[in-house]
């Protein structure tokens, strides 16, 4: 695809060098091609770096988005949909994203207009440098003593991404230099804490202050923040718009299990790690086999003299041969310093793990298997993820009944195998898949009465996924609490983002954003943050003091939003997962491909919001005629 780019002679594309297909998620070095063509392959691509590195070799254009499809389809070697193509240039930086000013930014209006952010983790600095770029005047308050949100509290053995480094990463600010395929904590938090100097965003930063409260004022037309601060003090921030980029795994869940505080020894949940707690010979015990488990019980294992994990239901691991792999120092060179090679690469990455999957995740009510699969596709899945378990496990069948999953695959969060089936299988390690009763001062006792003695106790238990935006209290026009809306489990927003009675309250990572096919949550915050700066350009450029959303659009969102998750395997009724409600209702997960939600947000309609512009008399306490015609709202 280099070679092809920088010459511009697309006979790269064709036979005898077009790649065979890509298999699942192997970055498919070879190409399929034979040492000799592989060979040719690379001399030319020598002479080519050559011409670049001397000069002679003209600049390129950049390739049309139809290109970009054609050129991704001869890599794949599958067919890519012409309708990504739009999405693949902004996401490559072929074409810009960035929002501008339609004229000369408004100078008198951006002096009394304020943006309060609350978070420092990626949503956060995402949004930051977005209003920065745009002049636009803004605060960022940060409950932590530093940036980085989850990637400086989730610190525990073996804490990395799910998703590969060079797609985890802001399109604006590709990373040529990962050291790894899949990058761990530290490397994640070095390469936000870069971007966050990069950008001097930490003037704007105001570090250990947690938002207790927000209510909105619709006679000034600004909502009325109070802050906490880490020594005690309180105040109050008069935003004009509030953006909230907190996430929805910022606040640990710790279980119920009767007896847990009577536990003599250190216990902590796996995003509150102890370092200070020495684990060499002592007995650990893990409640819990989600998401973080997977990656702390193998680089634990064989520290503690006994470590013991505790399972409720077994999970489908995916092997990836590049998870535990260092990146090569000549791909390095590769990465960083041929022109264009990263930017393939991540074009790659975004068809192989954002939207391949989706399809598969529909019911197909005529499937004759329902209990263990909802369609074809998801039944080769099936078989394919068992066949990895075999190979695991092979010689300890005893193991078997524990490991193998009796839900579809996909109907939880697909985990990565980071050595899971080799950690369990060590005699040091057991796997107890009884039921938890009770803890006691010096052991963990299951339903059947077995005591298991442990000296640690680590809570691998997961977060208050469903309880978005808690523990703030925040009110709107009406005075209503979004708690009161939302309860603790069912939160719903028109693109994740707006909510009736909220006006200039933007939620980043909100309900319905979370990924459960595929894809880099930073490509979902971008989306939305392109989405709320674009409004808000249009509130300064329009002089209107406040937006929002109509409550029919709203409805009608949310309304599609559950249809669309009825035929999703999420809904399957032998999955129990952390993305639905009591009720069944998925709150966290998008049931959108990417493409999609990336036009649903890629221009804000203003007809979509109830708008009320400067000089506009709204009194205290009537919504701003948040359900009633305002004037001059509609298409600007």
């Amino acid at each position: 695809m280099t070679v092809a780019h920088l010459t511009g002679d697309h006979s790269w594309l064709e036979e005898p060098y077009r790649p065979t297909r890509t298999v699942a998620l192997d970055d498919h070095d070879t190409g399929g091609l034979s040492p000799e063509r592989q060979a040719e392959v690379r001399a030319a691509t020598l002479e080519v770096l050559r011409r670049e590195r001397d000069g002679s070799l003209p600049t390129p254009e950049p390739p049309t988005d139809q290109q970009i499809v054609e050129m991704l389809s001869v890599a794949m070697g599958e067919t890519v949909p012409a309708e990504y193509g739009p999405m693949l240039a902004e996401e490559s930086r072929f074409r810009l994203r960035d929002v501008t000013w339609t004229a000369e930014p408004p100078t008198a209006r951006l002096a009394d207009f304020k943006v309060l952010v609350v978070g420092a983790g990626v949503s956060g600095i995402c949004t930051a440098i977005k209003l920065k770029a745009l002049g636009i005047p803004f605060t960022v308050v940060e409950k932590n003593d530093d940036i980085g949100g989850t990637w400086l509290e989730n610190d525990y053995p073996g804490s990395g991404v799910d998703t590969p480094s060079h797609l985890y990463s802001f399109s604006f600010e590709p990373s040529p230099t990962w050291s790894r395929y899949y990058a761990k904590q530290p490397e994640i938090l070095a390469y936000l804490l870069r971007i966050v100097d990069k950008y001097d965003l930490r003037s704007s930063i105001e570090f250990g202050v947690e938002v207790e409260s927000a209510e909105y004022d619709p006679a000034s037309s600004s909502w009325r923040v109070g802050l906490k601060r880490a020594g005690g003090a309180v105040s109050v921030e008069n935003p004009n718009v509030l953006i909230t980029s907190v996430g929805q795994l910022n606040r640990a869940q710790f279980p119920s299990t009767p007896g847990l505080a009577d536990f003599a020894g250190p216990m902590f949940h796996s995003a509150q790690w102890q370092h200070d707690v020495d684990l060499a010979g002592k007995r650990v015990a893990v409640l819990g086999t989600g998401a973080s488990a997977m990656q702390i019980v193998p680089t634990l294992a064989g520290t503690p003299a006994e470590l013991t994990v505790f399972q409720r239901s077994p999970q489908w691991a995916a092997p990836v041969k590049n998870y535990r792999r260092d990146i090569s120092a000549g791909k390095q060179v590769l990465l960083e310093h041929v022109p264009y090679y990263a930017t393939w690469y991540r074009i790659r990455l975004l068809w192989m793990f954002n939207d391949k999957l989706h399809e598969s995740l529909q019911v197909d009510p005529a499937w004759e298997f329902p209990e263990r699969s909802i369609n074809a596709a998801n039944d080769k899945h099936r078989a394919f993820f068992t066949e990895h378990i075999r190979r695991e496990i092979a010689g300890r069948e005893d193991l078997w009944d524990k490991v193998l999953p009796t839900y579809p695959p996909y109907g939880k969060r697909i985990l990565m195998d980071n050595g899971w089936y080799e950690a369990i299988q060590r005699d040091d390690v057991e796997l107890v898949t009884t039921a938890v009763d009770h803890v006691e001062p010096d052991a963990v006792v299951t339903a059947d009465g077995q005591r298991h003695e442990a000296d640690v106790l680590v809570l691998a238990t997961g977060f208050q996924s469903k309880r978005v935006l808690y523990p703030m209290d925040i009110r709107g026009a009406s005075g209503t609490s979004i708690r009161e809306l939302w309860g603790d489990e069912d939160a719903r927003a028109y693109l994740g983002m707006t909510v009736p009675d909220f006006p200039n309250l933007f939620v980043v990572y909100g309900p319905n954003t979370n990924l459960g096919h595929g894809g880099s949550v930073i490509f979902h915050t971008e989306c939305q943050v392109n989405y709320i700066t674009r409004l808000l350009v249009q509130m300064l450029e329009q002089g209107i003091a406040s937006i929002d959303v109509r409550q029919e659009v709203f409805d009608r969102y949310n309304a599609d939003v559950d249809a669309a998750h009825e035929k999703m395997i999420w809904n399957h009724p032998g999955v129990d997962t952390w993305y639905r409600n009591s009720s069944g209702r998925v709150v966290t997960n998008t049931p959108w491909r990417l493409v999609d939600y990336w036009a649903m947000t890629r221009r804000p309609d203003l007809s979509d919001y109830q708008v009320t512009r400067l000089g506009t008399t709204v009194p205290a306490g009537t919504g701003g005629g948040a359900r009633g015609p305002v004037p001059g709202a509609g298409r600007p």
